[in-house]
């Protein structure tokens, strides 16, 4: 089994009746005018790969499905709530992703819809399931990306010093290095109570884990990591202990820590 994702770009401007499709649908099409309103949203289909095409699904009747079906959605309600000054929440995104899974569910048969994801910014994101739960068990899954700056050094006492040469390579260097770590944060909860704050949700993250880190020389100035070597395993095990439970509205689903952008870890608690 295979998992396709297939990200469509679009933008819409709320004050015009209408946008121009365009011309160059990798940055946006519709298009848009002006300053618009930019959306991607991101599907996830699950299958098996055709033998004579060695697709799932072409991308191209991805796209063309979402602009068909999807687009005139989402720009009936931006344009009719944007006119009457009223806000679109949580709520009301998580009711536009519910008609595009609808929209979108029997579109690409035999493989299946597995997720919808939209980008809210560069750095947060709100997402739903597509499969088959019970129901009054849907949940929306809401992430985003926050960043830190701290140094570590990778040693176990226990090792010799070659050994611990020979396991952690430069990262056992006396002096320690740093990072610019990248966390995203994904909590969940039942579609029907999305009513959490994104700003308290912020402030969680930032007071619990990030304050206690950012700046910080891991092994030295943080507790837990004097028992535990400060891996991004490890970080993302710490970022666990110290979120899970906190959000009002929410549970912890997932934390994963960027130590490169070649190197991350997501963890999934206990």
């Amino acid at each position: 089994m295979h998992k396709l994702l297939r990200s469509v770009r679009f933008s819409l401007n709320p004050f015009l009746e209408s946008d121009q499709q365009g011309y160059n649908p990798y940055a946006s099409g519709p298009a848009g005018e002006g300053l618009s309103i930019f959306f991607e949203l991101t599907v996830a289909l699950t299958g098996v790969v055709e033998t004579e095409t060695g697709f799932i699904v072409n991308v191209v009747d991805i796209d063309r499905a979402v602009r068909r079906y999807v687009v005139p959605v989402f720009a009936e309600r931006i344009r009719a709530d944007f006119r009457r000054a009223s806000h679109i929440g949580l709520c009301g995104i998580t009711g536009l992703l519910n008609s595009a899974k609808e929209l979108l569910a029997d579109k690409f048969s035999p493989a299946k819809l597995n997720e919808l994801s939209l980008k809210l910014n560069p750095f947060r994101k709100i997402a739903v399931e597509c499969r088959q739960v019970p129901e009054g068990s849907e949940m929306i899954y809401f992430s985003e990306k926050f960043e830190f700056a701290a140094t570590h050094r990778l040693w176990n006492e226990r090792f010799s010093q070659q050994r611990n040469l020979e396991v952690f390579g430069k990262c056992a260097n006396p002096a320690g290095h740093g990072h610019n770590y990248i966390v995203e944060v994904t909590v969940k909860a039942p579609i029907s109570e999305t009513n959490f704050s994104i700003g308290d949700y912020e402030k969680v993250v930032d007071n619990e884990f990030i304050g206690i880190l950012d700046h910080k020389n891991l092994n030295i100035d943080v507790a837990y990591f004097s028992g535990h070597n400060p891996t991004v395993e490890n970080i993302a095990v710490f970022a666990w202990e110290k979120l899970a439970g906190r959000f009002d509205g929410a549970l912890l689903h997932c934390v994963s820590i960027w130590e490169t952008d070649r190197t991350c870890c997501s963890y999934y608690g206990k």
